[in-house]
């Protein structure tokens, strides 16, 4: 589904990919509220379309976001603080209570400021341009991280390291942002949104209820811990036993065929 030119996001179908492109490249891809709410639609868009199996985000231009245009933004922070979800839509930063059932690979370059490392944490691979330049730097603007890196980049790059970059305000590289653990690979300037098509294509031709049971469990481990996770492991592999999916997934082992499978 392509949309207008006036619009702030572009999304395409590659085969059962949601390709979701941030589109506003002559401000360094800044997020006002229009591109907010319609990034949140994406997101609803690839949750609830059953032929969709994963979300691959990248950014027209040479810079990945700038952060929030604060000047669009700052005066919509209201006493309940900010709404940045369309109706029917899905916060992309998920940090209100709703998880994304499907995962979402992230290719980025050039400037990546605030949102943009918490879009990488909220989602699941990140392949970085050798380009690309981080910044946590909302202590620098008199705000706070609201859109999830206190509560994940601790738990992703450890404490000291995300202190270091959460409270200084300082900018790290692609290398720097690698050996931390928010980028899973690091590619010349130009590939990564091939290499992000790629993974996400990878992801897409497995079992889609199988990547989503896994992804759910791993998330549960993190949210409720390990007991909770446990919990669910037998109970999940018995409802994809009985998959369709299973079966099919079964003789193309027998058979040392490729697997197509149905998401049933």
């Amino acid at each position: 589904m392509s949309q207008s030119s006036a619009s702030r996001i572009v999304t395409r179908r590659e085969g059962h990919v949601l390709v979701i492109g941030l589109d506003r490249p002559e401000k360094r891809n800044a997020a006002d509220a229009q591109m907010l709410g319609e990034l949140s639609l994406a997101y609803a868009e690839l949750e609830n379309d059953p032929e969709l199996r994963v979300g691959l985000v990248y950014a027209e231009g040479d810079h990945f976001t700038a952060g929030l245009d604060l000047a669009d933004i700052a005066p919509r922070i209201g006493a309940g603080g900010l709404d940045i979800v369309a109706e029917g839509g899905i916060n992309p930063w998920q940090v209100d209570g709703h998880r994304l059932s499907k995962p979402v690979v992230i290719a980025v370059q050039g400037t990546c400021l605030t949102l943009g490392i918490e879009l990488m944490l909220a989602s699941d691979i990140v392949v970085a341009a050798e380009s690309s330049v981080f910044g946590q730097i909302e202590v620098s603007r008199g705000i706070l991280p609201f859109g999830g890196a206190t509560i994940r980049f601790p738990r992703a790059a450890g404490w000291g390291d995300a202190m270091r970059w959460i409270l200084t305000g300082d900018t790290f590289d692609a290398a720097e942002a690698h050996r931390i653990g928010l980028v899973q690979e690091v590619v010349p300037h130009g590939e990564q949104f091939e290499r992000g098509l790629a993974l996400a294509s990878r992801i897409a031709e497995q079992a889609p209820l199988a990547v989503q049971a896994a992804l759910a469990n791993a998330r549960t481990a993190v949210r409720e811990g390990d007991a909770a996770a446990e919990a669910q492991l037998q109970p999940a592999l018995v409802a994809l036993a009985a998959s369709e999916d299973s079966r099919i997934g079964m003789e193309a082992f027998l058979t040392r065929q490729q697997a197509r499978f149905l998401g049933r």
